[in-house]
């Protein structure tokens, strides 16, 4: 099943939320904002969201569904939209103020499927803790 570039970008970030079972108010809002708000997204049918994050969540359930889903993500990600889907599933795994095991797992994983260096996605990370750091 292939997907464009916006679709890999929600996968991504659906991935994350679903990692440890709770999809929480404030990653879904974090998914929300990031469609609505980065140049990335700019030409995405914002009404299209909802349906996505469906079609993912559909992905996951089948056998295989997280290998599945990583590859479909990888196959749709042009180069130079790798890091970037790193950096919004980093962010919407930090959005509720931790990082579960079930989703740092998962961002190893993301992060060996998007052929990723580890000091990138390290910074990467820290960015993501910098942001959504609370006081």
């Amino acid at each position: 099943m292939p997907i464009n570039h916006h679709a890999a970008l929600i996968y991504t970030m659906v991935l994350i939320s679903a990692a440890d079972n709770d999809m929480t108010d404030a990653e879904l809002r974090t998914i929300g904002e990031m469609v609505e708000n980065l140049p990335v997204f700019q030409d995405f049918d914002r009404n299209s969201l909802t349906n996505v994050a469906r079609d993912c969540a559909a992905l996951l359930g089948d056998e295989d569904g997280l290998d599945n889903a990583l590859e479909v993500i990888r196959q749709a990600l042009p180069a130079n939209l790798r890091e970037t889907a790193y950096a919004l599933a980093c962010d919407v795994a930090a959005a509720d103020g931790t990082v579960k095991q079930e989703e740092a797992r998962l961002l190893e994983l993301l992060r060996y499927s998007l052929d990723l260096d580890r000091l990138v996605a390290a910074a990467i990370e820290r960015g993501s803790r910098a942001r959504h750091q609370i006081a």
